[in-house]
């Protein structure tokens, strides 16, 4: 039966997330890795990057949801936002979990690398991938430059919408990308990212505010012998279950129906009045928190499947039978997409009550640190871009141009960097007359240098 969790008030003050849940409930794998974390923060932001490590290396599983039935993978994005020395560095031991999935198969992109080095290597690696980057300078300082295209490459890959990028003689597209990713930063870097609450990313990035400082431990100076051996264990544990994921046919993971009833019924009646307080724009939040959910529950069933020595489908209506009898009036324009067919010999992966209920509990706590974010950008001022010199400008607008380009790219790219198309044409007209670009036909130039 599904555990009867109460709604959190907004005014609670403690959003920490794995001291008010029972560990015990959760998957092996996921037990272990957090058996080395020591406080509060530091268990949260584990459980959180090893979640969202781990979206990124389960293929082949995919929910329905939406009036069109649209599928959906596990992939989570996830942006950490503490200050210096709050014990951030602990995340990076999700990194180790996919390590060996990435040596076999590569997957990660690094976090370092401009807007089209990372277009080419996610769609060398058809449109999967895991980026990882600890040092959220390299968001401020590396995407900077093309911080409206990862903005929109990311906000798109969260909703698995092709994403594409126009070339001279070709243009290329990304089908159905599965991207993870974890970030971790300072506010200002998250605010980079994410500079609006009327961006469009801002409610699919999932985000975990920590709010205290690392108190200086000996263990930090003497760590614990066997951390390395319980991150190879689950890691290898991952990589086995990758394997069998990924030379299986597709599954398609669902909610029970009492299941789908309720977390409609319980985003609908318990945040009502937060939404009232924050305003209509964290109506979103509130909206895809079902999505954020559901990819929970599913991955959560997914690493359960490790410990199991066979697959077995369970029976929805055995499930169905041994829940709580909920019948609020949901509104169809909320939740009715999230109808799913579980039918007969398709090989569904039926969700159980307690993963529900986990990750039905870990939205809680993430929809109040969303609205904690929410509020610092609400109340931030617009941050000024840094000025730049004409000469920067003029470098960094033709580093990011392709080796041939016509008139339309050209001022599409200069555009992204609030440059006017005027002033790009004379750029061009400059860069012609210095030799740095050569005119190979109307409308098509090639850069020498």
């Amino acid at each position: 039966m599904i555990e009867n969790l109460n709604p959190i008030p907004e005014e609670q003050a403690n959003l920490h997330i794995v001291e008010n849940m029972d560990v015990n409930n959760l998957p092996e794998l996921m037990k272990s890795v957090l058996s080395l974390a020591h406080t509060p923060a530091e268990k949260d932001m584990l459980l959180m990057s090893a979640l969202t490590a781990c979206s990124g290396v389960l293929p082949n599983l995919y929910f329905k949801y939406g009036i069109g039935a649209k599928r959906y993978y596990p992939n989570l994005q996830l942006f950490i936002v503490g200050s210096a020395a709050c014990g951030k560095g602990i995340a990076n031991l999700a990194l180790e979990l996919v390590k060996p999935i990435h040596e076999a198969n590569p997957l990660i992109i690094p976090g370092d690398a401009t807007y089209p080095a990372f277009y080419q290597t996610l769609a060398k690696q058809k449109g999967r991938g895991y980026i990882h980057e600890s040092e959220g300078s390299v968001i401020t300082d590396i995407w900077r430059s093309s911080t409206v295209n990862y903005n929109t490459a990311l906000r798109k890959a969260a909703e698995h919408e092709t994403i594409s990028r126009a070339r001279c003689k070709e243009a290329s597209v990304i089908e159905n990308p599965q991207l993870s990713m974890v970030l971790t930063g300072t506010f200002s870097q998250y605010h980079a990212l994410v500079p609006s609450i009327e961006n469009g990313y801002f409610s699919r990035l999932l985000t975990l505010i920590v709010d205290e400082h690392q108190a200086f431990n000996s263990q930090y100076v003497q760590p614990s012998e066997n951390s390395g051996d319980v991150i190879k264990a689950a890691a290898e544990q991952l990589y086995h279950l990758y394997e069998k994921l990924l030379f299986s046919k597709p599954r398609e993971f669902c909610l029970t129906p009492d299941q789908r009833t309720r977390l409609g019924h319980h985003l609908e009646t318990a945040y009502p009045t937060l939404i009232r307080m924050l305003g209509e724009d964290f109506h979103s939040v509130v909206l895809r928190m079902a999505v954020h959910i559901e990819r929970i529950a599913m991955i959560l069933t997914a690493l359960r499947m490790i410990s199991s020595s066979s697959s077995q489908r369970i029976n929805a209506e055995s499930l169905a039978s041994s829940m709580p009898s909920v019948s609020p009036s949901i509104s169809p324009e909320l939740y009715s997409g999230s109808s799913l067919s579980c039918g007969e010999g398709r090989g569904e992966v039926i969700c159980s009550d307690l993963d529900y209920a986990t990750a039905e509990l870990i939205g809680n706590k993430l929809i109040l640190h969303m609205a904690q974010a929410y509020q610092l950008i609400k109340g931030t001022e617009k941050i000024e871009a840094p000025k730049v010199k004409p000469l920067d400008q003029k470098a960094i607008l033709l580093s990011l141009l392709p080796a041939e380009f016509g008139h339309a790219i050209l001022v599409k790219e200069a555009a992204t960097q609030g440059i006017p198309a005027r002033t790009a044409e004379r750029w061009n007209e400059g860069w012609q007359q210095t030799g740095i670009v050569f005119r190979l036909k109307h409308d098509c130039y090639k850069k020498i240098a």
